[in-house]
Formats: structure tokens, C-alpha cells, sequence
């Protein structure tokens, strides 16, 4: 009776033991897969959106219009090189360019006319004082564009028209050479191509107003 009584006990001792042992199994397990989930947890990755206008490389344009003989006949041309630096990060071109700085060599000048270019540089430009970079800048006040221009040592702001279609600044005015001191430039010019600058009358002309043209892309 007592070997019985032994039996059945030793029997449900290990049935506890048992229990016990698959019951701590478990529990490590799942331990074991909380730990591992808490080691790679996932992280977002967040993205700034950048945004405004943005000015595309070599848009910037520069041409003017010159007039001969008594009948204004125009004379255009173009400088190749335009250098702006300065800009700032904008949603309107009044931002962007707020402040910006332009430099323009004379020796990018261009007439699709070899022997006008050269006079122009040579005879022109020659005859006035540090002209090797025609420099400037632009400002805004009030919806108005100021223009400020650097030629023959003498500076000057002027406000010009401007226009923003299709994202692309642009303006145009007219300056007078004589505001600058350039009559004696003129006066050159207008010797070396003296019958050139004659007109039916007979006269030869060369005029102090210059039209100006100027453009930037953007995107």
C-alpha cells in the first residue's frame, strides 16, 4: 500500500516538474523575442522639401541696341559673358535678386561683325576710364527695379522696367552715355566710322542713347 501511495506521488511530482520546466521554457522564449524586437526598431526617414525659384545656369542675356545717322538707324549687339553672383533663395525674382551683383567684360562684346566689334573695343571702350568690366547691381523698393550701373568711373541707379512672364525676368530701358561722360567715346567713334555713321542728309551721327536689354531664366 505505502509502495503505491510512493508511486503516485513520485508520478505527480514529475508531472509538476514537468510543467514547471515547459512553463519557464516558454516564458524565456518569449523573452528572448521581445528582446530581439527591441533591438531593431524601425526609424522613419524624413525629407525636406526645397522650394523657390531657382535661376538656370547661363540664362542670363545682355543685349543693347546703338543708333547712327540723323534717321536712327539701330545697331544691335550682345555681351556673351554675364557674371551674376550675390542671389538669395526666393519664391519671386524680386527675392532672388534682391541685392545681386552682375560683371560684364567689354572684350565678350559681340555684332556678328568682326570689324565693328573691333572698333567698339578698341576705339569705344578705349576712350573710357576702366572699362574692362561694365559692373552693377539690382535692388527692389516698393514694386520698382533699381538698376545700378558702373561705366567710365562713374556710377549710377536708375529705376528701369521689368517684366516676370513664363519665369522669365527681364528688362528693358535706355541709358544716355552722356550721363556717364562719354562724349568723348562717342565723339571717337563716330570719327573712326564717319561715313558709315552718314545718312541721306549727308550728316554723320553717332547717338548718346543706348537701349538695354537684359534676361534671366528661371525654374
Amino acid at each position: 500500500m505505502k509502495t503505491k501511495i510512493y508511486k503516485n506521488n513520485f508520478t505527480m511530482m514529475n508531472k509538476k516538474i514537468a510543467i514547471l520546466t515547459l512553463s519557464l521554457a516558454l516564458a524565456f522564449t518569449s523573452c528572448k523575442k521581445e528582446e530581439k524586437q527591441e533591438e531593431t526598431p524601425t526609424e522613419e526617414v524624413k525629407t525636406e522639401e526645397v522650394s523657390g525659384l531657382k535661376i538656370i545656369s547661363d540664362s542670363t542675356k545682355v543685349s543693347w541696341t546703338a543708333y547712327k545717322t540723323t534717321d536712327k538707324v539701330a545697331v544691335g549687339g550682345s555681351f556673351k559673358q554675364i557674371e551674376l553672383k550675390g542671389t538669395q533663395n526666393g519664391t519671386t525674382p524680386e527675392t532672388v535678386l534682391e541685392g545681386a551683383l552682375f560683371s560684364i567684360p567689354v572684350s565678350s562684346l559681340f555684332t556678328n561683325n568682326e570689324d565693328r566689334d573691333s572698333k567698339l573695343k578698341t576705339i569705344f571702350f578705349a576712350a573710357l576710364k576702366n572699362t574692362e568690366i561694365i559692373g552693377g547691381a539690382f535692388n527692389f523698393r516698393d514694386g520698382k527695379c533699381l538698376l545700378t550701373l558702373t561705366l567710365n568711373d562713374v556710377t549710377k541707379q536708375m529705376e528701369v522696367p521689368y517684366t516676370f512672364e513664363n519665369n522669365k525676368f527681364a528688362i528693358n530701358s535706355t541709358i544716355n552715355l552722356d550721363d556717364f561722360g562719354g562724349q568723348a567715346a562717342i565723339e571717337a567713334i563716330n570719327k573712326a566710322c564717319y561715313d558709315l555713321h552718314k545718312g541721306a542728309d549727308g550728316v554723320s551721327k553717332t547717338w548718346s542713347e543706348v537701349a538695354i536689354t537684359g534676361s534671366v531664366q528661371f525654374e
